[in-house]
């Protein structure tokens, strides 16, 4: 069985209650779906390039999905720091690179080439990912939002993303591309990014992470529930900004798992008709029962798109806690 991550690029969860939550027993229901921007902790290799029909790159020790820090022991926070320190003097055959993988700086050295009076690597990299996603909850006291419910992945490498910080903006939905058996669909939607409404601190199994900077409804809260198979609700936004509410069946609670807590069917015959399904976009869709907020949409089954998982509400706050 198939399963696929509902965040939508645009580039290319036990414990009790009572220690889940730092500061509140009750949440700002989200719902609303947000543009998502976040900057990688480095410049992320994502692949290699010829140069005289040879892969050049490969001489060294970088592969896909290593992170450069520094080169020439200056720090590369992003491409425009890369291009700049590897044209920053002339007559060079090579330079010093730090890097990451898995969690461990190495060093290397990087062949360049002069084309054209200007230095090539035979890397292709990139510094940023962005997309859409749904904002699961803010909490009422400290203002921190969990959104997404699962990790964002880098596309290429199909790895947790590593990043430096990020930012969540308004989203309008244009349009929904129906799910079909194998198919998942997606949500299509207009990003404005000057209306920022948060900061993104962290990217985590259980979602992304950050602070909440835009103008918030208090009275649009709910307590923290358990989870238990029967009928439910899921938030989300089909057409514009404004939140709906469909339902749904949970049809079984697995504690064991990271992100992928609850299984359920979508029962709504509207939402069917709207999107086929779950599909892409609707990550983070908080899963609402017995007027609690007990999770969030996170999966879709592809085979299935009727289908989906969704984490534990729990398990996304104890990231607020880290």
């Amino acid at each position: 069985m198939k399963f696929k991550r509902l965040f939508l690029s645009f580039v290319l969860f036990l414990c009790s209650v009572s220690n889940a939550y730092a500061y509140s027993d009750s949440l700002i229901i989200g719902g609303q779906n947000i543009g998502i921007e976040v900057n990688t902790k480095g410049v992320l290799v994502v692949g290699f390039y010829q140069i005289n029909n040879s892969y050049v790159a490969n001489n060294s020790k970088l592969e896909k999905g290593d992170y450069i820090t520094k080169i020439n022991g200056n720090e590369v926070l992003n491409i425009n720091d890369f291009t700049k320190q590897i044209n920053l003097d002339d007559d060079k055959k090579d330079i010093d690179v730090e890097y990451v993988r898995n969690n461990k700086t190495s060093n290397t050295k990087l062949d360049l080439y002069n084309v054209n009076n200007e230095y090539k690597t035979g890397l292709y990299v990139k510094d940023n990912v962005s997309g859409i996603g749904t904002l699961t909850f803010i909490d009422p006291e400290t203002k921190k939002f969990g959104a997404l419910g699962h990790e964002i992945l880098d596309d290429n490498t199909l790895n947790k993303l590593k990043i430096n910080n990020g930012l969540i903006y308004d989203s309008y939905i244009t349009g929904i591309n129906k799910s079909s058996s194998g198919s998942p669909g997606e949500k299509e939607a207009r990003v404005d990014s000057n209306e920022i409404y948060g900061n993104i601190t962290k990217n985590s199994l259980n979602g992304i992470f950050g602070n909440y900077t835009g103008d918030v409804n208090y009275n649009n809260t709910k307590k923290i529930g358990d989870a238990k198979v029967g009928d439910a609700k899921m938030l989300t936004v089909t057409d514009g900004e404004n939140v709906s509410e469909y339902s749904i069946k949970i049809n079984n609670i697995n504690t064991n798992d990271v992100n992928k807590n609850i299984a359920f069917t979508i029962t709504d015959e509207k939402l069917l008709n709207l999107s086929g399904g779950v599909v892409q976009g609707m990550s983070g869709s908080p899963i609402i029962q017995d007027d609690k907020i007990v999770g969030a949409i996170t999966h879709v089954i592809v085979e299935n798109p009727k289908k989906g998982y969704g984490v534990l509400i729990n398990n996304m706050l104890l990231e607020t806690e880290n």
